[in-house]
């Protein structure tokens, strides 16, 4: 964490002095070397986590005295995510924008410090304000191109909701710490117990309320399109590929710290409040997916329907699913980082990233399309990539559990999400699909500018490579040996709330979880490639509607078209609409508890 930092206040002072290319250098360097030493935290902690106190101030007879930072491979493992996609994003950028001052260095390094000492924290105050440090850092990148005045008003939706969302959370921390007397999550643990009371269901929709607003989750998910659709392309893939996915762990951080003991008597209704809101993540944000022409919102409501997968698999609270949805987040970030590199490339290209005026003009582009069309076909959880190994163990997670049917919404949103991208990819590189003016009006158009002037007759070897070498990661890592297994044993691990406080407070060496051997995949292997020839259908039936029938035809738009229209007037744009919609939330899900959890 203090090498960004370090090297962030050095550009700060330093940067206007410097060529840029010296720049680009030490900020590559810097965030190639968080990313080496955050897989070497992952190797050491894989047996028992790493428990350092800052200052030598350990703990005196179970309560701690100073500030701890807590190692495991899931919170290491997200500094590392991030590492990756800092990197990549730094390679890219450094022919993508014509001018780039020393101070996107900055912010990005300071972004990368933050989820790495969020990742790492043992102290639930520092997790708030290593996210806030982040989220600080967000805001300054989503509004970089502050000249102009989409940036701005994305990055004012974006900073005034994320800081609603961080009022919630410090407001469920004071309540908890008022409790127990204490901010370290080990000790806040043991103090709370099993206590069950108001205050506890308040702090917990409070915390929860709060960093589902960072997840985009739905009622809360409403900037995060608005967030994509004017933030610098190397910028979103932070905020798809990594910070939503931080948002979440949060929540099963501490869940499974503080909540999980006193909500115990009430598992079964805790599990359908958080299946339900990510069934209607998924599915929401798998319908504005594909009504989008805009390529960089597509991916954004993408992003939202994956998250939704992901609070489903959190939700079930079993080791499987939360191994396949820490799985699942490896692979949907690294896949949709290289996909947004890749609308990048069309924007540094073309001149737009509108799905419209792109049609037939990648032809010339075979790289480009293929890299594109194997991002749709991850996203729709086509073996062998890390999307489909998650989406696996999330769904045999939820059949033991008696929740077979979410199979069922895994496939409606990996086909809305492929299908939209398969789509784009035959309609902009084979020129596939109906002219502009038989299109119905579905989504956003933009205005979008690129960073370099033109024209650009070829795609720079220094963009493809990241792109690319992403898409290859999100291939290869189901590869891994014994991915799944040691996937099982860290969320077994993280569900052993009193284990864990042990290590922390006393030192206790823990014991290697016991558990059965993964089961063979053959058969998700058989239904993740169909339901990929499903998301091709789908793309298929919109490219070539014209040759459906009339009376086909005509009825299917109609019933999509007012389907999706209520959708999109509600993503209005204003801020105000999206305060009152994560009030809407904040007081819904707090009613729940009130009913389901008392």
């Amino acid at each position: 964490m203090a090498i960004p930092l370090l090297m962030a206040a050095f550009l700060a002072a330093v940067g206007r002095f410097i060529p840029r290319r010296v720049s680009d250098a030490l900020a590559v360097l810097t965030s190639a070397a968080v990313t080496a030493l955050c897989i070497r935290l992952m190797q050491e902690s894989v047996d028992n986590p790493i428990v350092y106190w800052f200052g030598g101030w350990f703990p005196r007879k179970g309560v701690a005295v100073g500030i701890s930072f807590v190692i495991d491979p899931i919170g290491a493992g997200l500094g590392a995510l991030t590492g990756v996609l800092v990197t990549a994003a730094f390679i890219f950028s450094v022919r993508y924008f014509d001018a780039l001052g020393a101070m996107f260095h900055v912010l990005m390094l300071v972004f990368l410090a933050a989820l790495c000492g969020f990742g790492l924290t043992g102290d639930i105050f520092n997790l708030f304000v290593f996210f806030e440090l982040m989220s600080a850092s967000a805001f300054a990148l989503c509004g970089y191109k502050s000249e102009e005045p989409s940036p701005l008003q994305g990055a004012i939706n974006f900073g005034v909701t994320n800081t609603i969302g961080a009022f919630l959370v410090l407001t469920g921390i004071a309540l908890i710490y008022g409790r127990t007397g204490a901010l370290n999550l080990a000790q806040m643990s043991r103090g709370l117990g099993t206590a069950h009371d108001g205050l506890v269901l308040v702090a917990f929709a409070f915390v929860v309320c709060g960093f589902f607003v960072k997840a985009a989750v739905i009622p809360f998910h409403f900037w995060l399109a608005d967030a994509h659709a004017v933030a610098p392309t190397p910028v979103c893939i932070l905020f798809s590929g990594v910070m939503v996915e931080a948002g979440l762990y949060a929540v099963a951080r501490v869940y499974g710290s503080l909540f999980a003991g006193p909500l115990s008597p009430h598992e079964a209704k805790v599990r359908a409040l958080f299946i339900g809101l990510g069934v209607a993540t998924a599915l929401v944000g798998g319908a504005m997916c594909f009504a989008q022409r805009h390529l960089k919102r597509l991916l954004a409501f993408s992003t939202i329907s994956h998250m939704g997968l992901m609070v489903m698999g959190f939700g079930l609270g079993s080791q499987g699913g939360l191994a396949g949805a820490a799985v699942y987040a490896l692979g949907h970030g690294l896949i949709k980082a290289s996909l947004f590199l890749c609308v990048g490339l069309l924007l540094h290209r073309f001149k737009t990233v509108d799905e419209i005026p792109l049609r037939g003009r990648g032809k010339k582009l075979p790289t480009l399309g293929l890299l594109l069309t194997l991002g749709g076909l991850g996203l729709s959880g086509l073996p062998p990539f890390g999307t489909f190994l998650g989406e696996s163990s999330m769904e045999e997670a939820a059949e033991k559990l008696g929740y077979s049917w979410l199979s069922w919404v895994f496939a409606v949103s990996a086909i809305l999400t492929g299908g939209a991208v398969l789509r784009a990819a035959g309609r902009i590189f084979l020129g596939l699909g109906p002219p502009e003016e038989e299109v119905p009006g579905v989504g956003g158009e933009t205005s979008e500018k690129p960073e370099t002037a033109g024209p650009h007759k070829g795609l720079p070897v220094s963009m493809v490579a990241p792109a690319a070498a992403l898409l290859l990661l999100g291939l290869v890592m189901a590869a891994w040996p014994g991915l799944r297994h040691k996937a099982d044993a860290q969320a077994e691990r993280m569900r052993d709330t009193a284990g864990l406080a042990a290590r922390v407070l006393e030192g206790t060496t823990l014991a290697p979880p016991i558990l059965a051997p993964p089961e063979p995949l053959r058969a998700s292997a058989v239904r993740g490639v169909l339901v990929t020839l499903g998301a091709a259908l789908l793309a298929a039936l919109t490219l070539f509607r014209k040759s459906l029938p009339e009376a086909v035809r005509r009825p299917v738009a109609q019933l999509v078209d007012s389907g999706l229209y209520p959708l999109r007037e509600l993503h209005s744009g204003h801020v105000g609409d999206y305060v009152a919609w994560l009030t809407v939330g904040a007081v819904g899900f707090g009613s729940l508890c009130a009913l389901l959890l008392r």
